[in-house]
């Protein structure tokens, strides 16, 4: 296992962008809206690690909920897993709350969070490891 990302929620993908370009060396940029999570996304991969950025897109989203109570800022860290089946029994034999079901996330990947509370406070994504990787 290793981290993914590090997602941060936005207001506006596109002037979040024009920040983390300043500062970052983005070897690649993909942005992608995902339908079911209610966001558009933008992946900046980085030499090592990637960070993501979000943007809801609808006033029922998720992010949209997460940026009215707490403002702009790193919403989840996500953690490869290797076999994501096998990863998020184990979690929830080991007594981690889960957060839905298994679901297909950016990239077609399949995905699933452990609740917070679970992890000191830390919203945690399990994402099956890229099928090209």
């Amino acid at each position: 296992m290793r981290v993914d990302h590090i997602a941060i929620a936005v207001n506006n993908v596109d002037e979040a962008l024009k920040n983390y370009q300043k500062i970052l060396r983005v070897d690649r940029l993909e942005i992608e809206v995902v339908p079911n999570e209610k966001v558009r996304v933008a992946m900046l991969e980085l030499e090592d690690t990637r960070v993501e950025l979000m943007e809801p897109t609808a006033d029922d989203s998720p992010i949209k909920k997460f940026l009215e109570e707490r403002g702009e800022g790193i919403h989840h860290i996500a953690i490869t897993a290797d076999d994501i089946e096998k990863d998020v029994s184990r979690a929830s034999a080991n007594g981690m709350r889960m957060l839905g079901q298994l679901r297909s996330g950016s990239y077609g990947r399949r995905v699933t969070f452990i609740h917070p509370k679970s992890l000191n406070g830390v919203l945690t994504e399990f994402c099956e490891a890229a099928k090209n990787k």
